[in-house]
């Protein structure tokens, strides 16, 4: 891997040069409906990013917690290249052994006692099967879910995500009935959890909240009501799952077991795919035509999905993302950082000042972080590849910042 350069770097103004004009080209033909980062990525290996300016960017954001392995990761990179050449795609209307293969790995992978994964295409689309199944297995038509969560932005997924409704979800209304659990609060879980609960879907560490980490307790005691009433328990693992805490999943590192989990973000270490694991008790209530669709679990996908967590047990990535998580905690808490929050490589890194300032004065020393909802949350979602040295030159850098 390419190491730190000894010397601080210092970017040009953001606004000049090529950078602006790639904005102008894309705004010329996409929906201008993303706010942007003021870089243009033409390349990147490993946990370095390349601008279209030559500028080498240290990424501690993965693209949104997307590129678990790195980039140019020569076995996924591999894995890609011989499903292409063999089949690039059959729907799952036939059998296909790297299908089978993909869904194989992900439920031992789990360590937990699922019985059978459904492979789809996001985040959001897992949430929405998610939500499907538990409704329509209970009969009931009131989820739960947690002040802070984030979820997706289709109609279901969004009518779970905290502040959805106020800002942007647009539907005319929810396609059931939604209540909201303040974070933590164990004592509100009775009241809002009943038997016209179809399910509690829950984010056992929020990402856009900030690296929020929910704690054994309250998923515990979500687990117990659910128990209590007949109610699903759904983990939103999008983003904290696949390794980012340090185990398999959020799950494993809290000992509380769900019904039902979904994953991806890190799964596929950037080609689109997500999964939806059931338990055996969900898993039975299943038949066909029950789900569906047409790209998720295409060869492709299933070949990532194989070689990420082929990668994950050969280079003992989990161990190394307990490891450089705890070296952030214990390093970086220097210049306008005064706390850290999250689990594994899930970081909060709490600010004096606005996150997005210090955000963009991290891009300045070619350093790549994103921010939360909280806005004194500076948020890094780094490759498990990371090592030491990279940490090293956050610490230095963020020592230099005014406090």
């Amino acid at each position: 891997m390419p190491k730190a350069p000894a010397q601080k770097r210092k970017r040009v103004a953001a606004t000049s040069g090529s950078e602006s004009q790639a904005a102008i080209r894309e705004h010329d033909f996409l929906a201008p409906v993303f706010a942007q980062y003021p870089i243009e990525v033409a390349s990147a290996q490993g946990v370095w990013l390349t601008s279209s300016r030559g500028e080498r960017v240290l990424d501690l954001y993965g693209g949104h917690a997307v590129a678990g392995l790195g980039y140019g990761h020569p076995a996924w990179t591999a894995a890609l290249a011989r499903q292409a050449e063999a089949c690039q795609f059959q729907s799952n209307a036939v059998a296909m052994r790297i299908r089978a293969q993909a869904a194989r790995r992900l439920v031992r992978f789990s360590r937990l006692p699922f019985a059978s994964a459904f492979l789809v295409n996001s985040g959001a689309e897992a949430n929405e099967n998610a939500l499907k199944v538990a409704l329509r297995m209970t009969g009931r038509a009131h989820v739960a879910a947690i002040e802070g969560g984030f979820h997706g932005r289709t109609a279901a997924a969004g009518a779970v995500t905290w502040g959805a409704r106020e800002k942007w979800y647009g539907f005319p209304r929810t396609p059931f009935d939604v209540s909201f659990i303040p974070r933590g609060d164990r004592a509100a879980i009775d009241a809002q959890v009943t038997r016209d609960t179809a399910a509690v879907i829950v984010e056992p560490v929020q990402g856009l909240a900030g690296a929020v980490e929910l704690g054994a307790p309250f998923l515990a005691s979500l687990r117990a009501r659910c128990d209590e009433v007949g109610a699903l328990l759904i983990f939103d693992e999008v983003q904290c799952g696949v390794g980012r805490t340090g185990e398999p999943f959020a799950a494993n590192l809290y000992g509380v077991r769900p019904d039902m989990l979904t994953t991806a973000k890190a799964l596929g270490n950037g080609f689109p795919c997500a999964a939806l694991l059931f338990s055996p008790l969900v898993a039975a209530s299943l038949k066909p035509e029950f789900l569906g669709t047409t790209f998720g679990g295409g060869p492709l996908a299933c070949a990532a999905i194989a070689a990420v967590i082929a990668a994950i047990k050969s280079e003992r990535l989990l161990e190394r993302v307990r490891r450089i998580g705890a070296y952030i905690r214990q390093t970086c808490i220097v210049g306008p950082v005064i706390a850290h929050q999250g689990a594994g490589l899930l970081v909060g890194l709490r600010t004096t000042r606005p996150a997005r300032e210090i955000q963009a004065e991290l891009l300045e020393c070619c350093i790549l972080t994103g921010t939360a909802n909280d806005p004194h949350i500076l948020r890094l979602l780094p490759a498990f590849i990371l090592e030491e040295q990279h940490v090293d030159m956050l610490r230095d850098a963020l020592r230099d910042l005014p406090p």
